[in-house]
């Protein structure tokens, strides 16, 4: 049995939902999403919690469960209070800076990479050279987070690069360190 996939999904003050067999759509304060459910999984809306109902017992519907329960939830948070990711720019002249949807990364190429950002995402940078990242998709907020930080990976001998804010860059000792 699924633990993830029985708890209820509490549903907070101005959050409305409309389920319409397998498509649920949510709306909220910051915007609204929309998404297609799996067949093998019914979601049933009470006062103010939805529950998922597997129809069947097998692994696989299981998992879908579990799954299609977290997709909702985070639907639900999304609407009500964004997502955001957090990504740090590291290096000697690495700079980052937002115009409109384009964010303009100087990150040791011989030129800016450009990188247009999708509908639904909003990037600020900060004085510590951090890029925020803000939406409220929770899974687009981490695609367009990994797709920047894709673009100049930390190394490890001196930690250059973009990386998550949480992330910690396991270093290694240089060439000349090694032979003391």
């Amino acid at each position: 049995m699924s633990r993830i996939g029985k708890q209820p999904i509490p549903i907070p003050a101005g959050v409305k939902i409309e389920i319409q067999g397998t498509h649920i759509k949510v709306l909220g304060g910051k915007g609204t999403l929309e998404r297609d459910i799996r067949p093998e999984i019914e979601v049933v809306a009470y006062d103010n919690t939805l529950v998922c109902n597997p129809k069947g017992t097998s692994k696989k519907v299981m998992a879908f469960w579990g799954m299609t329960r977290s997709l909702i939830h985070n639907m639900v948070v999304g609407v009500d209070q964004g997502f955001s990711k957090k990504l740090m720019v590291e290096g000697v002249g690495y700079r980052a800076s937002v115009s409109g949807n384009v964010l303009t990364l100087n990150v040791g190429y011989s030129s800016g990479v450009e990188y247009s950002l999708p509908a639904g995402i909003s990037a600020s940078v900060e004085k510590d050279n951090s890029i925020m990242l803000q939406g409220i998709d929770k899974e687009l907020v981490g695609l367009v987070a990994a797709q920047i930080r894709g673009i100049r990976k930390p190394e490890p001998y001196k930690g250059k690069g973009i990386r998550y804010f949480d992330e910690h860059i396991v270093r290694k000792v240089g060439k000349a360190g090694g032979k003391k």
